[in-house]
């Protein structure tokens, strides 16, 4: 259940699925204007080999599918054929109102919930994959989103991760720590130097991970990352 407050959705959690302390609000902008500009904003990047990045990683989905801060539903083409069952969540009202759930690989059932990556509302080890791309960024608390992950991942199952992270160092990283405000305001809460592969390999075991630059977009984020984490056993 959600309140609205302005741009922003403050989602009351209430009772949690497993013996842990009540849940506290996780606040998540939602902005009519944001959700109407999120996919021109990120078309050039598409075009110049993100949405080819998606077609990779999501070929590695097996079983049932959860994709986490799953925003306008970009991914949708991507999955393969033959997948169990596909649920994405996402918590924003607005943004989720553009995904297209006709957009699914045939055969496959989809269906959508709103719901933050930080307190999703899964039972432990419920599902084999686990998708993320460019989330991780602007979660309010990506340490408890990893922990999520987590927790409902199966033994055996894996974590497919997309992100644009901190950068190594330089301009660059100069440039994302006098930038990171302004860019939180301008970018619904993105976060442009956060260390994402270091919260992963915090409470999950890193596969496999690769690096390139997020052509078509802003200098700050261009630091990207993509692979695979499996739960820590």
């Amino acid at each position: 259940m959600g309140e609205e407050t302005g741009r922003v959705r403050r989602w009351n959690i209430g009772m949690p699925i497993t013996e842990n302390p009540p849940r506290p609000d996780v606040e998540v902008v939602d902005s009519r204007l944001g959700a109407a500009l999120y996919n021109p904003f990120l078309w050039a990047g598409e075009k110049r080999g993100v949405a080819e990045l998606r077609r990779e990683l999501l070929a590695g989905a097996r079983g049932a599918v959860l994709e986490i801060g799953a925003g306008t539903g970009l991914n949708l083409p991507h999955y393969p054929e033959g997948l169990d069952r596909l649920v994405l969540v996402e918590p924003a009202s607005r943004m989720g109102g553009h995904i297209d759930l006709d957009r699914a690989p045939a055969g496959v059932p989809a269906r959508l919930e709103r719901a933050p990556a930080e307190y999703l509302p899964f039972g432990d080890a419920s599902f084999d994959t686990i998708v993320s791309t460019l989330v991780l960024c602007t979660v309010a608390d990506p340490e408890r989103a990893v922990s999520e992950v987590a927790r409902v991942l199966k033994p055996g199952g894996r974590l497919l991760f997309l992100e644009h992270v901190r950068a190594e160092g330089g301009w660059r990283r100069a440039m994302q720590r006098r930038s990171v405000r302004a860019w939180a305001g301008f970018a619904a809460g993105c976060r442009c130097d956060r260390e994402t592969v270091a919260t992963i390999e915090a409470q999950m075991r890193i596969e496999s991970i690769e690096r390139d630059s997020w052509k078509g977009m802003p200098a700050i984020v261009k630091p990207l990352v993509w692979g695979s984490a499996a739960p820590r056993t």
